[in-house]
């Protein structure tokens, strides 16, 4: 419940701070990028900064979730194959107890 609450309490801030900057910044930019020239206002610049960035590294983490979820795989059937032999290993009869 408290974790709720704090999680409520920080987007309420963030909301706030931006509603805040938006409404200090409402001069214009010009993005220029190389085929075209964009003007817009400062703060839809810098949310789509933000939001393009925040993409950017949800798929750079994306990717090494994947990576490391192949990894957990190949480890967990390594570790099954290693098993299965130990076990079997573990059946066979002493051949020099004489």
């Amino acid at each position: 419940m408290l974790k709720k609450a704090g999680l409520i309490l920080l987007l309420i801030l963030v909301f706030g701070v931006i509603v805040v900057f938006s409404y200090l910044n409402k001069g214009d930019v010009e993005v220029n990028l190389a085929f075209v020239s964009i003007t817009t206002s400062i703060s839809i610049a810098f949310t789509v900064t933000l939001v393009a960035g925040w993409l950017l590294g949800v798929i750079s983490m994306g990717v090494f979730a994947l990576r490391l979820v192949n990894e957990r795989r190949s480890l967990r059937r390594a570790l099954r194959v290693s098993e299965s032999e130990v076990t079997s290993l573990r059946n066979l009869p002493l051949s020099d107890a004489d």
